[in-house]
């Protein structure tokens, strides 16, 4: 495959994405949706009060308006787009209920997930019935092995789309944190596409292009925050993709990051009630226990960003073994 196959979608993605903020930020700002502040969180963050959200929409539309002129002849890209977009709506609705309507809560739990998995159930139901791929996984680190779980595939479906959609959506707490890890893990699947020769690189090129456009108004002291607009979003992308190459197992080596924010949750929650009201880490999720121990937001995204790195080049190890 040629090199220009390749860049093509990525810079005309990076492009439209830096030539859109400029336009949808301001836009952001007459609208009024400012990022609202925990209580509980770090004090530095009280800076942020106002900041715009939902900035994922610059992306977002940076990405579709570059891949959608490839369906044509890569048709794989439907189900990553159907998965990006359908989840990014779930994340518009939740922060258009936060930040426009002014309800804190934004969706309840139970609509949020009750959402998640419609948009989940659409996608298994390609994925059985349309799609020809196989719900086998590949096994890192044992070339042409596959797991297949059988009865268990669809169930097993659900709870990656939903785990990984919700790792990355706690993940979204500092300046560029998410976006930084997610261009490393767009670049890992955009690498892996082109060598197993799946049909989807079009669209892991845009979402990489559009992140790094983003990355310029995200990073720390960001002007945009992406919201769960974005962050639900990059969510249903990473799960897609992985699927459509029979990948899921990936997802945990790729996207250490996002399981190590899901786990200090769980972790906090479940030994807060146990200790009565004592907590494991300073804050929950991870990166929070890193600021209150003194790191800057730059040090944890550098810090972040070379794990995921390192993570990524170790799943490219496995992909060749």
């Amino acid at each position: 495959m040629e090199a220009s196959l390749i860049l093509k979608p990525l810079l005309i993605s990076f492009v439209i994405s830096i030539a859109a903020g400029p336009v949808i930020i301001p836009f952001l700002k007459k609208l009024k949706v400012g990022q609202t502040v925990r209580d509980d969180g770090p004090r530095t963050h009280l800076k942020k009060m106002g900041t715009p959200t939902m900035g994922g929409l610059l992306f977002l539309a940076s990405m579709a308006v570059t891949a959608i002129p490839y369906v044509k002849e890569h048709g794989k890209i439907v189900p990553v787009l159907f998965m990006t977009l359908g989840f990014a709506l779930i994340g518009f609705l939740d922060d258009y209920i936060k930040v426009v309507l002014r309800r804190s809560m934004g969706l309840k739990a139970w609509q949020k997930m009750l959402l998640q998995l419609l948009v989940t159930g659409v996608f298994a139901y390609y994925m059985v019935n349309m799609s020809g791929i196989s719900l086998a996984m590949r096994i890192p680190f044992l070339k042409g092995h596959y797991i297949d779980f059988g009865a268990l595939n669809l169930p097993v479906l659900f709870v990656v789309v939903t785990g990984t959609v919700n790792g990355t959506n706690f993940t979204d707490g500092l300046d560029g944190l998410v976006s930084s890890v997610t261009v490393l893990t767009a670049v890992f699947f955009t690498v892996a596409a082109v060598g197993t020769k799946a049909d989807i690189y079009p669209i892991t090129c845009a979402v990489a292009g559009a992140l790094l456009g983003f990355l310029l108004f995200n990073v720390h002291p960001a002007s945009v925050f992406m919201g769960d607009t974005g962050s639900l979003a990059l969510g249903g992308f990473l799960a897609a993709s992985a699927y459509l190459m029979q990948m899921p197992l990936y997802l945990p080596i790729v996207g250490f990051v996002y399981v190590a924010e899901v786990l200090s949750v769980m972790i906090q929650v479940v030994y807060f009630r146990c200790s009565k009201g004592k907590r494991f880490f300073r804050m929950a999720p991870l990166h929070h226990h890193f600021e209150l121990g003194g790191y800057t937001e730059n040090q944890i995204v550098a810090g972040f960003s070379v794990v995921t790195a390192l993570f990524c080049l170790l799943a490219l190890y496995g992909l060749r073994g």
